[in-house]
C-alpha cells in the first residue's frame, strides 16, 4: 500500500477531508491541488456563499479570468453587497476548477448572504450609523481571512483581534508574519509522500490556538461554523466516496469537533433573511493588496501569482520581469544585472537562514542592483509587479442586472474596454463615437458610477474637446446594480436619476449644475423637468450671490448647443432672466460690506462678466442687449462711492478691457481713489480689484507707465502709520504676478516716470516701450507669419496693414 493510499485511508475513516487553507496563498493552492488529486473525493466543498452554487460552471467558461469574485447584494437595497474574491492562486478557486475538470460535483457550504447581508443590515441600524455598504463588514472570503490578520479575539476582550499568522510566526521566532508563511509553506512543496501532510500540520496549529482564544467573541463564527457542519453531514450521507472542504485553516478544528444536528441548527434558528442576487465580477490584484483597504490578507498578490505560475526558477524569471519592467522606463538595465540580482537575493536567503529567497531578498536585490540603491524605480517596481493591474474577465453568460448588460453593450459598441489600469482619453466632440463616449461618461457620472473622471485637457480647450482619466474599479459592479433602480439602460436610468436630483435640490446652483449636466450627458427627456424647477427656484431666489453663481454654469451649457446639437433655447431663455435680476440686484448688493464679503461679491462679478462675454450676440442676448446693460452695471459700480473698494477697482479694470474707458479715463478714476483723500486701506483695495485676483493687472502696469506711475506716488505718499495696514494687501495683490512681470515693474519703478509722467518715452532704452509703431520690426514677423498661415506673396499688404493697426 502506497502512502497516498494510506492515508486516504486515514481520512476515510477520521471522515471528511479538511483542506484547511488560507485564502489567497499559492503554497496552500498547490497543496490543495496535490490533496485532491491524491484523496479523488466525490464531492468538493468550499467556504462560500451556497447561492452561488448556480454560477459554478460558469468558472469553465473560457471567457472567464481570474482574479474574479462573487458578487451577492440585497434585491431591494443593492448597495447593500459582500463580495467573495478569488484570484488563480486562490485554493478555493484550485478547487473548483479541479472538480470542474473531473466531472465531481462542487457545493459552497459557508452561511448564505440572505443572512450574511441581512445580519449586516441589523448590526447597522442597532448602532444607528447610516455605514455605507462598500465599508461594511463582508462575507469571510473577501473581507477577513480566516487565517489571516484581524479575525479572532483573545477570550472576553472582544474589541481585541489578534492575527494567528502572527501568533505563530511570533512563536517560531519570527517577527514578519508573511516572511514564516513563505518559509513554512511556499518555500516546502506540498508533502513528501503525503498529500495530506501540510494541512495535518496547520490543523494542529490552529487547533491549538482555537484551545487557547476560542472563537475570540465572534458569535457569527460560531453560526457559520454550525451550518457548515450540517452541510458536511448532508454530504457525507450523499456521496460515499468521500468529501473533501476546502476552507479556512481557522475554521477546521470547529468542523472536526463533534456536535449535534440538533445543537447546530439551535445556533442557526431565527436569522434574519433579505432577498438576494448574486453574481460574478471582475477583480484586480490591487484590491486583493492590503493596500486597497479590501483587507483579502495579503500584501503582494503579484508576487503571489508569479510563484503560483512560475513552473520552475522563480527567481530568475522574476528578476527578469523586473529587469524587462525597468527597461520599458528606460532605465539601463542588462543579463548581467538579472544575474547579478539573482545572486544576491540567494546570498541574503542563505545569510537570514531561509530555504529561498523570498519577497524581502528578491526586493534587496533589486534595489542594490538594479536600482543603484534609490527606492523611486523600486516603488514602481512595487505597483506593477509585486501588487500589479490585472484585471479579471467574466462570461457575457454571467447573471447581470439589465443596466449592466446596457453597459456592456455600450461599451463593445463604442470600444471602451473597462482596464484596471489608468489611462487618458482624448475625445473630439465633433466625432459621432467620441460623442457618445462623452454621453456615456456624463451619464455614469450622474449615476454615480465614477468610472471616468474630466480631466484637463493637454492641447486644445475648446468646448469641442474632452480629456477623460478613466480606470475600471471592481466596486463599480455594485454602483451599476446600486443604480439599476433607476431604470433598465443607462439613458433611462441617468434620466430618471436626474429628474429625481432635480426635485430634491436643495439651491440653485445644485439645479444649474444639474441642467449643465443633462447637456453634456445628452438627457432631452429630463430637460424640462430640470428647466421648470430651475425656473421656479430662479423666481423665489434673492440672493444675488446664489443667482451670480448659478448664471456661469447656465451660460456654460449654451455653448453645448453648437458642439453637441443639444436644443438649448430654453435654458438660454432662463439664462438671460436670471442675468437680468443679476443686473438689477446687484448695485443695491454691494452697499455696506465688510472685507470678507466685499472679495466674494468681487468674484461674482468675474463670473457674470464672464457669462456675458460667453453669451455675447446670441438671441439669449438679447443680440447684445444683455453686454450693454452689464457695461452700464459696471459703470454705477465703478462710481459710486458705497460700494467696496475691491469691486470699484475691478469694475474699472474690466470697463477698461472691454474697450468702455480710454486709458485716459482709467488713469482719472484712479487718481481721484489715489488722492490724499482716501483712506489707504480703501485705496489699497481699489488697487487690488484693478489690478490684482490674476487678472492681466501686473502687464496692464507694464504697458501702461501712467497706471504704474500713480500707483508709484501714491505708495510713496502713504503715511508711515498706515503702510503696515496696508502692506499685507499690496503683498497679497502683487505677489501674484509672474516673476518676470514683478522684475520688469521693479526696472521701471527704479528708472522712474518718462519724461511725461505718463507713457515710456522713446529712448529709454526698454523694449516694445517706442513712442511710435517700429515698422522694421513689424516687417521682421512677416515672413513667418505667411509661413505659418499658408498665404501668397500677394496676401503680405494685408498682413502688414493688420500689424499695424495693431501696433497703432
Amino acid at each position: 500500500m502506497t502512502a497516498v493510499e494510506r492515508a486516504v485511508g486515514r481520512a476515510a475513516e477520521a471522515g471528511p477531508v479538511l483542506l484547511g487553507a488560507r485564502h489567497h496563498g499559492p503554497g496552500s493552492a498547490r497543496a490543495v491541488r496535490a490533496a485532491l488529486e491524491g484523496t479523488r473525493p466525490g464531492i468538493v466543498l468550499i467556504e462560500g456563499p451556497p447561492e452561488a452554487d448556480a454560477l459554478i460552471p460558469l468558472a469553465a467558461d473560457e471567457e472567464m479570468r481570474p482574479p474574479v469574485a462573487l458578487l451577492a447584494h440585497a434585491v431591494d437595497e443593492p448597495g447593500r453587497s459582500a463580495f467573495w474574491p478569488l484570484a488563480e492562486f486562490s485554493p478555493e478557486w484550485v478547487a473548483l476548477r479541479w472538480a470542474l475538470e473531473q466531472g465531481v460535483p462542487a457545493r459552497f457550504i459557508d452561511l448564505p448572504a440572505t443572512h450574511t447581508l441581512a445580519w449586516g443590515r441589523q448590526e447597522d441600524e442597532a448602532a444607528g450609523e447610516g455605514e455605507s455598504p462598500l465599508d461594511a463588514e463582508t462575507a469571510d472570503g473577501e473581507g477577513e481571512g480566516d487565517d489571516g490578520p484581524g479575525h479572532d479575539t483573545a477570550p472576553g476582550s472582544a474589541d481585541v483581534r489578534i492575527d494567528p499568522l502572527g501568533v505563530l510566526a511570533e512563536t517560531a521566532g519570527y517577527d514578519d508574519p508573511e516572511r514564516w508563511w513563505e518559509d513554512v509553506v511556499e518555500h516546502r512543496g506540498v508533502g513528501e509522500g503525503d498529500a495530506l501532510a501540510p494541512f495535518t500540520a496547520l490543523e494542529e496549529a490552529m487547533g491549538a490556538l482555537r484551545e487557547t482564544y476560542g472563537s475570540g467573541g465572534h458569535d457569527r463564527d460560531l453560526v457559520r461554523e454550525a451550518y457548515m457542519r450540517l452541510q458536511v453531514r448532508a454530504a457525507q450521507r450523499e456521496f460515499e466516496d468521500g468529501v473533501a472542504v476546502v476552507c479556512g485553516a481557522w475554521h477546521v478544528p470547529a468542523l472536526r469537533q463533534r456536535t449535534t444536528v440538533a445543537a447546530d441548527k439551535a445556533l442557526l434558528k431565527g436569522l434574519p433573511k433579505v432577498k438576494t442576487d448574486m453574481t460574478w465580477v471582475p477583480w484586480t490584484h490591487r484590491r486583493l493588496s492590503r493596500t486597497s483597504g479590501y483587507g483579502a490578507g495579503i500584501d503582494s498578490p503579484g508576487w503571489y501569482g508569479h510563484l503560483f505560475s512560475a513552473p520552475d526558477r522563480p527567481v530568475e524569471r522574476w528578476m527578469t520581469k523586473v529587469a524587462g519592467l525597468l527597461r520599458e522606463e528606460d532605465r539601463i538595465v542588462s543579463s548581467a544585472h538579472v544575474i547579478e540580482a539573482v545572486r544576491l537575493a540567494e546570498t541574503l536567503a542563505a545569510m537570514r537562514g531561509r530555504p529561498l529567497p523570498g519577497l524581502s531578498e528578491t526586493t534587496d536585490a533589486v534595489r542594490a542592483v538594479m536600482c543603484e540603491g534609490s527606492d523611486v524605480p523600486l516603488a514602481l517596481v512595487r505597483d506593477r509587479l509585486v501588487v500589479g493591474d490585472v484585471l479579471g474577465e467574466v462570461p457575457s453568460t454571467a447573471p447581470a442586472v439589465p443596466l449592466q448588460r446596457d453597459l456592456a453593450r455600450l461599451q463593445r459598441r463604442l470600444r471602451l474596454k473597462p482596464e484596471a489600469l489608468e489611462r487618458e482619453l482624448e475625445l473630439d466632440l465633433r466625432k459621432e463615437t467620441d460623442s457618445a463616449r462623452s454621453r456615456l461618461l456624463h451619464r455614469l457620472r450622474l449615476l454615480g458610477i465614477a468610472w471616468g473622471e474630466p480631466a484637463a485637457s493637454r492641447g486644445s480647450t475648446g468646448t469641442f474637446r474632452e480629456t477623460w482619466r478613466l480606470r475600471w474599479e471592481p466596486e463599480l459592479s455594485v454602483r451599476v446594480a446600486e443604480a439599476g433602480v433607476w431604470g433598465t439602460t443607462v439613458l433611462s436610468a441617468a434620466t430618471a436619476k436626474a429628474e429625481a436630483d432635480a426635485v430634491a435640490a436643495e439651491g440653485l446652483a445644485d439645479v444649474t449644475a444639474l441642467a449643465e449636466q443633462c447637456l453634456l450627458a445628452g438627457l432631452p427627456d429630463a430637460l424640462p423637468t430640470v428647466m421648470r424647477i430651475l425656473a421656479d427656484r430662479a423666481a423665489l431666489d434673492t440672493d444675488v450671490g446664489h443667482l451670480a453663481q448659478a448664471l456661469p454654469a447656465l451660460v456654460r451649457s449654451l455653448r453645448y448647443g453648437d458642439v453637441r446639437g443639444t436644443d438649448t433655447e430654453a435654458l438660454g431663455e432662463v439664462a438671460a432672466g436670471l442675468a437680468e435680476r443679476v443686473f438689477v440686484g446687484l448695485p443695491p448688493a454691494c452697499a455696506g460690506l465688510d472685507a470678507d464679503a466685499a472679495e466674494e461679491i468681487r468674484r461674482h462679478v468675474d463670473a457674470v462678466h464672464g457669462a456675458v462675454a460667453l453669451l455675447g450676440d446670441t438671441p439669449a442676448a438679447g443680440h447684445g442687449h444683455l453686454r450693454a446693460r452689464w457695461q452700464s452695471v459696471l459703470r454705477v459700480l465703478a462710481g459710486r462711492d458705497t460700494v467696496p473698494g475691491v469691486i470699484r477697482g475691478r469694475a474699472v479694470r474690466l470697463l477698461l478691457d472691454d474697450g468702455e474707458l480710454t486709458q485716459d479715463e482709467a488713469a482719472r478714476l484712479m487718481g481721484l481713489v489715489l488722492s490724499p483723500g482716501t483712506p489707504p486701506a480703501d485705496a489699497a483695495a481699489w488697487i487690488e480689484g484693478f489690478v490684482g485676483g490674476g487678472s492681466g493687472g501686473g502687464m496692464l502696469l507694464v504697458h501702461d507707465e501712467g497706471l504704474l506711475g500713480l500707483v508709484d506716488a501714491w505708495l510713496t505718499g502713504v503715511p508711515a502709520e498706515a503702510f503696515t495696514d496696508v502692506l499685507p494687501l499690496l503683498r497679497r495683490t502683487f505677489s501674484a504676478y509672474e516673476p518676470g512681470v514683478r522684475r520688469t515693474l521693479g526696472e521701471l519703478v527704479r528708472r522712474g516716470p518718462g519724461a511725461q509722467g505718463g507713457a515710456a518715452a522713446a529712448g529709454t532704452g526698454l523694449p516694445g516701450f517706442a513712442a511710435e509703431p517700429d515698422p522694421a520690426r513689424a516687417d521682421a514677423v512677416l515672413p513667418v507669419l505667411r509661413l505659418l498661415l499658408g498665404m501668397d506673396e500677394e496676401d503680405e499688404e494685408d498682413i502688414e496693414k493688420n500689424l499695424m493697426g495693431v501696433a497703432g
